[in-house]
């Protein structure tokens, strides 16, 4: 005749009870120590029958109902001829997804040299990553995610990219780390892209243009591969030039002295001379270009495969598409730039508006405006690139400041 299981009361964990094992069936079992102190166990026999106890944690901890869920885990595990203790020791070496975001947070924090990467980072994935903290990082499905990202895509698509991203990357990890296996259920390419609808888009008229929260992490992406047309495209985003401007430009153009690309009038689309001010980073980008044009110098900073000749004008969006953003677009960035300076900055509409080399204000207005506020845009294009985190210690304030 089978041993009853479900012995014990509900009462029984605020009851004192004398030290011992106190049985529910099913092997498991209210262990009291001399202190009063109780907690579960599960005893069974192993391959030796030799008895083995295997903890299912503190009664203040686990309930009675659940200590019973977790004994007919392990009953269930005996009945495959496996070892319980043996699987929850292997369990417990998986960590959640809150230690493993934790931890990849803390691994790449010394590559931040803004702080303000780590905050939003453990922001992400603390707040809207609530969900699954809890959760095994192996056990993270498909559905998890879906959760958390449905109530954001639509009405907040920006947020929603970035812990999409973040969720990605820690899965990502914890699978180089064998904490996990199989596809990354956050994957957006060939998986998530056929359940969400497409999310909505910045733009500027036809051009589509990434968020300006999400263009760091891009830069960051870019930066991984040295090649003359992510050089350039990267050289475009911190200066917030047009695509024509940067594929042309031209070494006979770069003040380095002072810091300055000076666009001709006659390759700017206003038709007037454009003075743009460069950080530290891209200074670095140009000589990075110098140095691996190779055979290919020209008098064009980024020369393409043509001899005499400059990078295609495809070239900057096949980069960015090879960098999987195809659906943004060169310009758009100017977009990107623009909206991070007037959400994020304090700076004059005038100034940010005169980085893109437009035209504020009548006739008159403009008139007594003679300055292009070099200096100024100098600083806004400064904190640009801090926030890109392209090289913060890079930054420049050149000896001589023209006017």
């Amino acid at each position: 005749m089978a041993k009853p299981i479900n012995r014990l009361q509900a009462n029984v964990l605020t009851r004192s009870l004398r030290p011992g094992r106190h049985a529910d069936g099913g092997n498991l079992y209210l262990s009291v120590s001399k202190a009063g102190a109780k907690r579960w166990v599960f005893l069974y026999r192993g391959p030796n029958s030799r008895p083995i106890e295997m903890g299912l944690g503190a009664v203040r901890d686990v309930s009675l109902a659940k200590a019973r869920e977790k004994a007919i885990a392990a009953r269930a595990l005996l009945a495959d001829g496996k070892n319980p203790l043996e699987v929850q020791r292997a369990e417990r070496a998986v960590p959640t997804f809150g230690e493993a975001a934790d931890d990849l947070i803390a691994s790449m924090r010394p590559s931040w040299k803004n702080e303000k990467h780590a905050e939003q980072w453990t922001m992400t994935l603390t707040r809207y990553a609530a969900p699954i903290r809890e959760k095994r990082v192996d056990h993270v499905q498909t559905e998890d995610v879906l959760q958390i990202l449905r109530a954001l895509w639509q009405t907040r698509p920006e947020t929603a990219s970035r812990v999409r991203g973040r969720i990605e990357r820690v899965l990502d990890s914890a699978r180089a780390q064998d904490h996990r296996s199989g596809e990354n259920p956050a994957r957006w390419r060939g998986h998530l892209d056929l359940i969400l609808p497409r999310r909505t888009k910045l733009s500027r008229g036809h051009h589509a243009a990434m968020p300006y929260t999400e263009v760091p992490e891009f830069v960051r992406t870019i930066q991984q591969k040295l090649t003359m047309s992510n050089l350039a495209l990267e050289f475009g985003i911190l200066t917030a030039a047009r695509s024509g401007e940067v594929r042309e430009a031209a070494w006979t153009e770069v003040n380095r002295i002072d810091a300055v690309w000076t666009v001709p009038p006659k390759r700017m689309k206003e038709g007037r001379e454009h003075r743009v001010p460069l950080c530290g980073r891209a200074l670095e980008i140009l000589n990075l270009a110098s140095r691996i044009a190779g055979k290919r110098q020209s008098e064009f900073v980024f020369p393409g495969t043509r001899p005499g000749r400059p990078l295609s004008d495809m070239s900057l969006a096949m980069a960015i598409r090879r960098n999987g953003q195809g659906q943004y677009t060169v310009h758009g960035f100017r977009s990107s730039f623009r909206d991070w300076a007037g959400d994020e900055t304090d700076f004059a509409r005038e100034i940010a508006e005169a980085a893109l080399s437009h035209l504020v204000g009548d006739d008159s207005e403009r008139a007594y405006r003679r300055s292009d506020a070099l200096q100024k845009r100098r600083n806004l294009m400064n904190d640009w690139a801090k926030y890109l985190d392209a090289d913060p210690s890079l930054t420049i304030v050149p000896p001589r400041l023209v006017a």
